[in-house]
């Protein structure tokens, strides 16, 4: 007998009338109209069942901060930035692990159960590393949390940032980071990127750098990446995140540019929220978006993704680990609005960022962990349009969250008792 049995779902790659069977945590058949014994049956009623969302790109040592040592009145990055290093000295891991487990909660309400957050390692204290490893042991049976070693302030700028990046990785953090366009000069930006991809490959670690976040349509460190990447061989383990600056660059340079990336197999991740409210601050107009070339990208067959970057912290006062939101927005900005682009942009928050972080037996397959979603929408774009209720969330076929579908009643002459905003 099946531990459990959803039917009559729909699956974000259109199929119907999906029948998803489980046993022991794992997917173990997915097929049409699937009939079979089961403790729990679920019927979805066509309603979309889908992988959990996945966020690639987070700061979970900075979430919640908002007001910490005060608002950011301005909402400028720079402001954001004197704003964390006031408050880095008044940290204690107390509360990070506090503001990150309060955050851990809103995810798993969002369906959201993969993130990948970076943690300033640019404080000798090393006090982010040690509360977010705390947390990633905390939230593990609900939550795959991937840590990034971060240099916020620059690992050749800021003293003993490659010594203390060195010691975060040997405490356990998974990914090496990087901010090469923070380095003092071009030469140090490109060298960073050199050294930190080099660790990673003595190391057999991903790479994700913040690159070229940037309106400097000459800040090209993304180059270097690409070809560091060619050069150590690490092919499909390097991620750019940001890449802002594309959006300013030349036309021609693009067009070398992204062959380049094809080749190295690099990752990349937009961030549509932040990457539109920070950037273009010195423009009067016409205003720049700021955000990276997402529909090129992809049309030269690079793994994009969506990542919701901040929530309620310096930089950013808004935000809910919703990835629905953050695709919402993304797709706006890209202007993806045809019907297969926004169903990529669906993509961005599930299977696309699950494949940059390299996560095991994600998706709706058989043998697959039978971690899912249950939506109030009937495909992707009804779901990006609403920002669908999370009926459901499974973790290994067990419900860790529910919420009652959203329906309003009315009262009006001659018409439904309810609507709920679908056709």
């Amino acid at each position: 007998m099946l531990d459990l049995l959803i039917t009559n779902a729909t699956l974000p790659d259109g199929r119907t009338n999906a029948s998803v069977a489980v046993q022991d945590g794992e997917i173990v058949d997915v097929a049409p109209g699937l009939k079979a014994e089961a403790h729990e049956t679920l019927d979805a009623q066509g309603q979309l069942l889908s992988p959990p969302f996945v966020d690639a790109h987070f700061h979970m040592d900075a979430t919640l901060s908002y007001g910490l040592p005060r608002v950011n009145q301005s909402g400028t990055l720079l402001e954001g930035i004197a704003l964390w290093g006031e408050l880095k000295p008044l940290l204690t891991q107390e509360a990070l692990v506090s503001r990150a487990m309060q955050y851990c909660d809103w995810a798993v309400g969002k369906g959201l159960l993969a993130i990948r957050t970076h943690v300033d390692v640019c404080d000798a204290r090393l006090l982010a590393v040690d509360a977010l490893l705390e947390v990633k042991k905390r939230v593990a049976p609900y939550i795959d949390l991937q840590l990034v070693a971060f240099p916020q302030d620059g690992v050749l700028r800021s003293p003993d940032a490659m010594d203390n990046l060195q010691r975060a990785l040997d405490k356990g953090v998974d990914v090496v980071g990087g901010i090469p366009h923070f380095e003092r000069t071009m030469q140090d930006g490109a060298l960073s990127v050199k050294l930190l991809c080099e660790i990673a490959a003595e190391r057999g670690l991903l790479v994700d750098m913040h690159c070229d976040e940037s309106d400097d349509p000459l800040s090209r460190h993304v180059e270097t990446l690409a070809f560091e990447t060619q050069r150590l061989g690490l092919h499909g383990r390097v991620v750019g995140s940001h890449l802002t600056s594309m959006h300013s660059m030349d036309n021609y340079y693009v067009s070398k540019l992204l062959p380049l990336m094809k080749e190295a197999n690099l990752g990349v991740i937009a961030n549509p929220l932040i990457n539109i409210t920070l950037q273009g601050r010195h423009d009067t107009y016409p205003k720049r978006r700021g955000m990276t070339r997402v529909p090129e990208q992809m049309a030269h067959g690079l793994t994009v993704a969506f990542g919701q970057d901040c929530a309620m912290d310096p930089w950013y006062s808004l935000g809910s680990g919703d990835m629905l939101e953050v695709a919402h927005m993304g797709l706006h900005v890209a202007q993806m609005t045809s019907q297969s682009a926004m169903r990529q942009c669906f993509d961005a928050v599930t299977v696309n960022p699950a494949k940059l972080m390299h996560l095991k037996g994600y998706g709706i397959e058989k043998g697959c962990k039978a971690d899912f979603v249950l939506l109030q929408a009937r495909d992707p774009i009804e779901a990006l349009r609403l920002r669908a209720t999370r009926l459901k969330v499974f973790k290994r076929g067990k419900v860790i969250a529910e919420t009652a579908p959203s329906v309003s009643r009315l009262s009006l002459p001659e018409r439904p008792a309810t609507t709920s905003w679908q056709i």
